[in-house]
């Protein structure tokens, strides 16, 4: 579409400065709305034409776009935007009586914005700070974490004098790494350039070389093969090849990136720049996800030393040729985003929908470009094998899963935080460091993973038997799991992108069904119209999302059955309903896909 710019004075000076710093570029468009409405708290239909008008793009494009992501508000909201985190951990530690008293306090109901225009409250998804919760943002940009009664109170004095929330307490404010034990990635850490400058020794060939000797899979939880990733967007023909760090880490109970984004940054982009060198990329693109926000100012610091150092820009370390930089794209709050395609819809400027495969990011990805997405700690282990090389990475951990894996452990246990292990670890070991007691349940990888019992707690971490993103959430036994699997289906429906009909309507009847349980209105039926809803979401949905949605269900009614028939007293009753057979089909069924989903994405 041609770009075609508004006569001069049709736009606020402001506006004008902000499209010229994006040079007018339609797939910025995102970034210019978010900053757009950092400014002016919310985006007017006025505002979204006179972008539209100069971006070249249709008011009806922009309009789909600003209404698609969770931090955009086409309507007004409160000048003190405030967003409890309403992940189950948060929920555990208490947040919705929190919630409750500050609108008390406030006198604002949830949802909608004081008549005043002064205040709203609300929830958001997981806000990243699940091991040192209940935490909340205020305007998308500022945390506050370990919220207490006495905290609240002070929070809505603070917001009645009308105190920005800058000059808030700054300890409120505190994140902290809580590293409880480190191996090789939260070790000791190499000088800025050292594994650069081996992989520069190696040369490209010779570096991807090595990344197959170290049999490195994806960090982000589907663990394809790093090195083969990477060789397909080499020799996949492109004017522009691109690196994206995929730092969108929106699974309910995951924070080691958060982590690695604030402590580990250094190896991080050091671990991008090596895979410009070994794919032919000139430029790099992190995206950010929405609730990081306040990282950027750090992130962006970094980025700047290490240009300062010659280790991003041109002729890296003296190298010719070697021309490689990185920009930083924050999302807007959309789970949906952390599927690799969806990510590069959104930093195109589009809404995050997943994108139909094939073609593949690596042979058409950002801009119709050659382009590899990887995860945050992925980047982390390729600057540490650069380093020391392939052989000594498929020494540890196990032979199908070679290296170690970050865990975000949350929840019921003395400890949280970051726990890094070789793969192969016990799940009993883990309950153990972090001092987990009388342990009911752990989710493990998030909503979308597996949920183990007691009984499973010798099973093992790794792709071959317990795999996952880094989520590791541990429950006792005074908890409901029914309880937590309805939090994880209200996180799916309201998550769901709405693309297609299977995921957007098949998460909401999910909903519909556990609250009708949960009032103990429902009858022996609804629970097999749930596993129905499952095998239909399983096989038809666009995406990921939709055929993982109903995971925590079958998991929790397999293992906890007790949970259900507090709530369904006829559960065995059902005629010509068999729970076992259908649990069977449903773990065929996923082990099924899941398995096609690899063999097509190697």
């Amino acid at each position: 579409m041609q770009n075609v710019n508004p006569a001069p004075g049709t736009l606020t000076p402001e506006l004008q400065i902000l499209l010229a710093r994006y040079r007018h570029a339609p797939h910025a468009l995102v970034q210019i709305l978010r900053e757009w409405q950092a400014t002016q708290g919310w985006l007017p239909r006025e505002a979204l034409s006179q972008i539209a008008q100069a971006l070249g793009l249709t008011l009806a494009h922009v309009q789909g776009v600003a209404g698609f992501y969770r931090f955009f508000h086409t309507k007004p909201v409160g000048q003190y935007r405030i967003l409890f985190s309403n992940n189950i951990t948060d929920r555990m530690l208490g947040n919705e009586a929190l919630m409750r008293d500050l609108c008390q306090r406030l006198g604002v109901t949830r949802d909608q914005v004081r008549a005043d225009g002064r205040v709203s409250v609300t929830m958001a998804s997981c806000t990243g700070l699940c091991d040192q919760g209940p935490a909340l943002l205020v305007n998308h940009h500022q945390v506050v974490t370990r919220l207490t009664p006495g905290r609240i109170e002070h929070i809505a004095a603070l917001i009645e004098a009308q105190v920005p929330p800058s000059q808030w307490p700054p300890e409120w404010s505190r994140i902290d790494d809580q590293i409880r034990l480190a191996d090789v990635k939260l070790g000791p850490q190499p000088a800025p350039g050292q594994a650069l400058a081996a992989a520069i020794a190696r040369g490209p060939v010779g570096t991807l070389d090595d990344l197959k000797r170290s049999k490195l899979r994806g960090r982000g939880g589907a663990g394809y093969a790093t090195a083969t990733k990477w060789q397909l967007c080499r020799n996949a023909p492109g004017d522009m090849h691109y690196v994206v760090c995929n730092a969108d880490e929106g699974e309910p109970g995951t924070f080691k990136d958060r982590v690695l984004l604030t402590s580990y940054f250094d190896g991080v982009v050091e671990g991008m720049t090596i895979g410009a060198w070994v794919v032919g990329a000139q430029r790099g693109l992190i995206y950010l996800r929405g609730e990081y926000r306040y990282l950027l100012e750090h992130l962006q610091a970094v980025l700047q030393l290490r240009r300062e150092a010659h280790l991003l820009g041109d002729a890296i370390q003296g190298q010719s040729g070697f021309n490689f930089d990185i920009d930083i794209h924050i999302g807007a709050g959309a789970y949906v985003c952390g599927e690799e395609s969806a990510l590069i819809e959104s930093l195109e400027g589009k809404r995050g929908t997943p994108r139909i495969r094939p073609p593949f990011p690596v042979e058409h990805g950002y801009l119709g470009q050659p382009t590899t997405v990887n995860n945050v700690e992925t980047f982390c282990a390729v600057t540490h094998i650069a380093l020391h090389g392939g052989e000594w990475w498929a020494k540890i951990g196990t032979s199908p899963s070679t290296g170690t894996k970050i865990h975000s452990v949350s929840g019921d246990c003395e400890r949280p935080g970051i726990y890094e292990y070789p793969f192969g670890t016990r799940v009993g070991r883990i309950l153990e460091d972090c001092g987990a007691r009388n342990t009911q349940a752990v989710q493990v990888g998030g909503p979308s993973g597996v949920c183990l019992s007691a009984s499973e707690f010798s099973r093992r971490i790794g792709f071959e038997d317990v795999p996952t993103a880094g989520a590791f959430m541990v429950f006792d036994r005074s908890r409901d799991m029914f309880t937590v699997a309805r939090n994880f289906a209200h996180f799916f429906a309201h998550e769901s992108c709405g693309f297609c009909t299977p995921c957007r309507v098949g998460t909401k009847l999910v909903v519909m069904r556990m609250e009708k349980l949960q009032r103990g209105d429902g009858s022996a039926e609804d629970v097999q119209v749930l596993f129905e809803l499952d095998k239909l979401m399983h096989g038809t949905t666009h995406c990921g999302l939709g055929a993982a949605a109903c995971n925590p269900l079958r998991d929790t009614i397999a293992k906890f059955r007790p949970a259900y028939e507090r709530h369904l007293q006829s559960l065995h009753f059902v005629p010509g309903f068999d729970l076992d057979a259908e649990l069977s089909q449903a773990r065929l069924a996923t082990a099924r896909d899941d398995a096609g989903a690899h063999l097509e994405n190697l």
